[in-house]
């Protein structure tokens, strides 16, 4: 079974990834972001790094889905490649960040490969404002991350909706994250894991 959790930056998606993981006895799958060659120059200058970033999380993503198709466990997944593109890279070209040309090659490579890898059976979408993203952006301090301007993020917040509302065909489930502190309070974490269960199993 495979599992994505789906968020803006900062909306808690690598926390949650490894409590569920811990909880269910799922295998974690985090993104490589860390390790990503283009993350501190696509911050200093995103219209000229967008497609060089993109390709290489386009990459990523593909291989790491070409492994959860190996598994005969249930994987958890920290950012799908379907939010990848249809809120990042989409964001980006309508920002002018992406040129035509790069935008239309991306999405030819993109469609070619979502077609060789199955949906995730349940995309758990962490919902959150711009103020709780910025707060969590500080509180964790990457320093790629402090020049992260707030019409960017709104930008993407608005892709996301968009994508869960209208693009996205899979199964998915709704989390509100301003209200929660599932990292602190287990019976924050007890609501997103009965929510889980039901979705998953049909429980309560």
């Amino acid at each position: 079974m495979h599992i994505t959790i789906a968020g803006n930056i900062g909306s808690g998606k690598s926390t949650l990834t490894r409590m569920l993981s811990h909880h269910y006895g799922w295998e974690p799958m985090y993104e490589a972001v860390v390790s990503n060659p283009y993350l501190d120059d696509y911050y200093k200058d995103i219209g000229r790094w967008s497609f060089n970033m993109e390709v290489f999380f386009l990459k990523q993503r593909f291989i790491e889905l070409l492994n959860i198709a190996k598994s005969t466990g249930t994987v958890i997944q920290d950012r799908s490649l379907y939010e990848g593109v249809y809120v990042f890279v989409k964001s980006n070209y309508q920002q002018g960040n992406l040129s035509e040309r790069d935008y239309q090659t991306f999405m030819s490579l993109f469609e070619q490969i979502i077609g060789l890898v199955p949906m995730p059976d349940l995309m758990i979408y962490l919902r959150a404002s711009l103020p709780h993203l910025f707060a969590n952006i500080q509180k964790r301090g990457r320093e790629c991350e402090q020049t992260i301007r707030i019409d960017y993020l709104q930008a993407l917040n608005e892709q996301y909706e968009r994508f869960i509302g209208h693009e996205y065909k899979g199964r998915v489930l709704i989390i509100d994250k301003d209200p929660l502190d599932f990292e602190h309070r287990p019976e924050d974490f007890r609501l997103i894991t009965d929510k889980i269960d039901q979705q998953l199993f049909g429980l309560f």
